[in-house]
């Protein structure tokens, strides 16, 4: 891990400028777990519109090494869940010793500074990985809201290297509406739940702006495709993601498009979203 007393902080950035300030903030978590001073290092300093940064690969490791360290069950999920997000972020073009954007990095503070960071940043999203079961049983038995839970899911796949999955569910978090583009016209297909809760329609336009439309009736599939999907599930019924459980079936299955009435795969049209 960077030292505290590194200078290199100072030159690693941010989405609004200097890391400099990360490592007090670091410390001070690490004293004591605050979740105002965790949400102030994520939201100014780790995270912003979907990207991360060269001070977010520095501090990931010491926000592991508490989540690995602590028995607050909370706070470790937490940490699992914030990680989970960042990592299901990163460049999948990033490869060691360290990504091919930190040139300019390199020749501030070296390549083999550059390399430590990066390298000690795979380390730590490794250790995260493996506290996988716990949070997940932690979040069965103690999380009651679906959304903290869809993190929760979404994190642990992310550590799995499945990021386009990661990130189609923190997209939809609530599982109130799934929005993709059929691969041939690229118009939208808008899939929702009806009012009941009990199955999933589509639409050819937004159902927010456009209410007297028809809905379409999307049939479920009745096995999974890939193990992906049937994992995806498991751990959904596992940690009583209820919203998820119901989609899935709908959203592995197929559909004609609305538009020019090609067969549209769901799981791959909506997942494309987040091949980057």
């Amino acid at each position: 891990m960077l030292e505290w007393t590194s200078d290199v902080w100072g030159k690693l950035m941010g989405p609004y400028g200097s890391g400099e300030g990360v490592p007090a903030l670091l410390q001070q978590l690490m004293q004591e777990y605050n979740q105002e001073i965790a949400d102030e290092l994520f939201q100014e300093y780790l995270f912003h519109q979907n990207t991360i940064y060269t001070v977010t690969y520095a501090a990931v490791p010491y926000l592991a090494h508490i989540a690995c360290a602590t028995k607050d069950l909370k706070v470790r999920s937490e940490l699992f869940t914030t990680c989970g997000i960042i990592e299901a972020s990163r460049d999948r073009n990033d490869t060691a010793p360290f990504p091919t954007t930190w040139t300019q990095l390199a020749e501030d503070v070296g390549e083999s500074t550059c390399a430590d960071i990066y390298s000690g940043y795979i380390k730590a999203i490794r250790e995260m990985a493996l506290l996988g079961h716990k949070v997940l049983a932690y979040a069965t038995h103690a999380v009651e809201d679906n959304v903290e839970k869809r993190y929760i899911l979404s994190a642990n796949v992310a550590y799995q290297g499945l990021y386009e999955v990661a990130n189609m569910l923190m997209t939809f978090t609530m599982g109130d509406e799934y929005v993709f583009a059929c691969p041939r016209c690229t118009q939208d297909v808008y899939l929702w739940p009806n009012e009941e809760g009990t199955c999933i329609h589509a639409f050819a336009q937004d159902p927010v702006f456009n209410e007297e439309q028809e809905a379409h009736i999307v049939i479920p599939s009745t096995k999974f495709s890939n193990v992906e999907q049937k994992m995806l599930m498991e751990q959904a019924e596992t940690v009583g993601e209820h919203n998820l459980v119901r989609d899935l079936p709908y959203l592995t299955s197929e559909i004609n498009c609305l538009s020019c009435g090609v067969p549209i795969q769901i799981w791959p049209a909506l997942l494309s979203i987040f091949d980057s």
